[in-house]
C-alpha cells in the first residue's frame, strides 16, 4: 500500500538526502573520525611502565605500584561528576579540548618531568582524558538526526578501534625492528597528540546538548525526546505550582529524569546489567591499570628490544573488536539465561588472572591478558543493549553516567585498601591474587543467582513499547526481540 500526504513527509527525514547536506554530513563524519584516530596515537603508552623503571627516570616498583598508579583513579573519580556536567553545559567541543590538552600534558610531564611529584600530576591529567572519554563518544548524537545515528556510532566507534591498534602496532615496530628508544617514542606521542589538538580546534561546536541546552533550535530530522513524549503536559504542570525547587529546576529534563529512573530500578533486568557494569568494570580496569607493572615483574629484562606491551596492547584491542562484533549475532533469552552467560564469563576471567598472578612465563601473561580483556568486551555491547532496551537518549546517558562513577568508586576504594602506600601496599603479585578473589566472589554470586528458582525476569522493552502493550496492540515475541548491536 503505497503512503502519501502527511505519512510521505513524516518518513523523509528518516533517510539522507542527496546533495548539499548529504555532502556535508560526509565531510563532518570524515572530519570527526580522523579526529578521533589521531587522538589515539600514542605508540609510547604501552611502554610507559618500563619507561618509568628504566634508566631514564629510575623510579622504583614501588613508587610506580603505590604511589603514582594509584593517583589515576583517584583523579578520575575526583574529575568524572564535573566532566560529565560539563561536557553538556559547554555544549563538547570545550571538554574535547580539555582532554587533548591534558594528553598533551601527560606526555610533557613524562619527557620532562623528574620526581614522584610530577608523575602524580602526569596520572592526574590521565584522569582527566579517561573521564572526558564521553564528550567524543556523544558528541556526535547533538549534530546529526537520529536517522543517522547508528552509522555515525558505528564509524565513529571503528575510528577509536583503528587508532588504539595502529598506535599499539606502531609502537612495538618501532621498539622491536627499529630500536627505538622509550623516550623517542614518546616524543613522537606528543607530536602526534599536538595534531590532535591542532584538529579539535577546527571541531564544530553544536547549539544544543541532550539536559542544559535543549531549548536551542532542533536540527531538521531530530525527534524529541521520549520522556517528553510520555509526559507531555508535566512541566507545565509543575511550573504551575510556587515552593520549593524553583519552578525552573522543577521543570528541567535532568530532574524529571531522575524522578523517572527511581521507576526503571525496579526492572530486574535493568538492575542484573547496571551492577555488572559497576563491578566488573571496576574489576577490568584495575587488571589494565597494573598488568604493565606485572608484566615487567614478570620479564624484567634491560633490553628494550625484547619487551612486546605495544603487540599485547595491539591483540588485545583487536580481539576485544572481534568479540564485540561476534556479540551482535549471539541470540538467546536474555532474561532467562542472562546471569548463567555472566557467572561463565567471569569464571573464564578469574582463572585467566590466577593464571596472570602465577606464571612466569611472559607469554603465558600476555596471552592471559588478551583472552581476558576480549571476555569483558564480548559482554560490553550485550550490557549496553540490555540497559539502553528500554530508556530514552536522555536516560540512556545518565544511567551510563551513574553506573560509569559507581564503578569508578568502587574502584578507588579497592585502590586505596589495597595498592596505595597508605592502605596495604601491596606489590603487585599479591594484587592479582586479590584480583583474583574479587572475580571468583562475582562468579558465586551471579552462578548463586542463575540456580536459585528465581522468576524469569521480563524483556525490557522502551516506553513507547510499553504505551503500545498499555492501549491493547500486541508486541513481538520474546524471541524477536533479542540482541541485535
Amino acid at each position: 500500500m503505497a503512503l502519501s500526504g502527511p505519512e510521505v513527509e513524516k518518513q523523509v527525514p528518516e533517510e539522507p538526502q542527496p546533495g548539499r547536506e548529504q555532502q556535508s554530513w560526509w565531510c563532518l563524519v570524515s572530519f570527526l573520525c580522523v579526529y578521533g584516530f589521531m587522538a589515539q596515537m600514542r605508540p609510547g603508552e604501552s611502554f610507559i611502565t618500563p619507561y618509568l623503571l628504566g634508566p631514564d627516570k629510575n623510579f622504583t616498583q614501588t613508587q610506580v605500584t603505590n604511589e603514582i598508579t594509584p593517583v589515576l583513579s583517584y583523579s578520575n573519580l575526583a574529575v568524572l561528576v564535573p566532566i560529565f556536567l560539563l561536557t553538556d553545559y559547554l555544549c563538547y567541543k570545550p571538554v574535547l579540548l580539555l582532554q587533548a590538552l591534558s594528553y598533551v600534558s601527560v606526555w610533557l610531564l613524562l619527557l620532562f618531568g623528574s620526581t614522584v611529584l610530577h608523575m602524580q600530576f602526569m596520572e592526574f591529567f590521565f584522569g582527566i582524558t579517561m573521564a572526558a572519554r564521553i564528550a567524543y563518544s556523544s558528541y556526535i548524537f547533538s549534530l546529526v538526526p537520529p536517522a543517522r545515528y547508528q552509522r555515525m556510532a558505528s564509524y565513529s566507534r571503528a575510528s577509536v578501534l583503528l587508532g588504539v591498534f595502529t598506535s599499539s602496532v606502531l609502537g612495538q615496530l618501532l621498539v622491536t625492528m627499529g630500536r627505538v628508544p622509550f623516550s623517542t617514542l614518546n616524543y613522537i606521542s606528543l607530536a602526534f597528540l599536538t595534531f590532535s589538538l591542532v584538529l579539535a580546534l577546527f571541531l564544530k561546536r553544536p547549539k544544543r546538548s541532550l539536559f542544559f541546552n535543549r531549548g536551542a533550535p532542533v536540527r531538521a530530522g531530530a525527534a524529541p525526546s521520549e520522556l517528553d513524549q510520555m509526559n507531555p503536559g508535566q512541566a507545565q504542570a509543575a511550573g504551575a505550582k510556587p515552593g520549593w525547587p524553583p519552578a525552573a529546576w522543577r521543570d528541567s529534563t535532568f530532574v524529571r529524569m531522575l524522578g523517572e529512573l527511581g521507576r526503571l530500578v525496579q526492572q530486574p533486568q535493568l538492575r542484573l546489567w547496571s551492577l555488572w557494569w559497576v563491578f566488573n568494570s571496576a574489576g577490568y580496569y584495575l587488571i589494565v591499570y597494573y598488568v604493565h607493572i606485572l608484566w615487567k615483574v614478570v620479564n624484567p629484562t634491560t633490553d628494550t628490544t625484547r619487551v612486546y606491551n605495544g603487540g599485547a596492547d595491539a591483540a588485545s584491542t583487536l580481539l576485544g573488536a572481534l568479540t564485540s562484533f561476534a556479540a551482535g549475532f549471539v541470540k538467546i533469552r536474555w532474561a532467562l539465561w542472562a546471569r548463567l552467560v555472566i557467572a561463565v564469563v567471569t569464571l573464564l576471567q578469574a582463572g585467566l588472572v590466577f593464571l596472570m598472578y602465577k606464571t612466569d612465563n611472559i607469554w603465558l601473561c600476555y596471552v592471559a591478558f588478551v583472552l581476558f580483556r576480549g571476555s569483558y568486551q564480548f559482554l560490553v555491547p550485550i550490557a549496553t543493549f540490555q540497559i539502553a532496551a528500554s530508556l530514552s537518549q536522555e536516560l540512556r546517558a545518565l544511567v551510563f553516567g551513574i553506573n560509569t562513577f559507581l564503578a569508578t568508586v568502587l574502584k578507588t576504594i579497592i585502590t586505596l585498601i589495597v595498592s596505595d602506600k597508605r592502605g596495604l601496599g601491596l606489590p603487585v603479585h599479591s594484587q592479582f591474587l586479590i584480583y583474583f578473589v574479587y572475580f571468583l566472589l562475582l562468579f558465586a554470586a551471579y552462578f548463586l543467582a542463575a540456580v536459585l528458582p528465581l522468576p524469569p525476569a521480563q524483556e525490557l522493552v522502551s516506553p513507547v513499547q510499553e504505551k503500545v502493550t498499555q492501549d491493547g496492540a500486541p508486541l513481538p515475541a520474546p524471541e524477536d526481540r533479542v540482541l541485535a548491536v
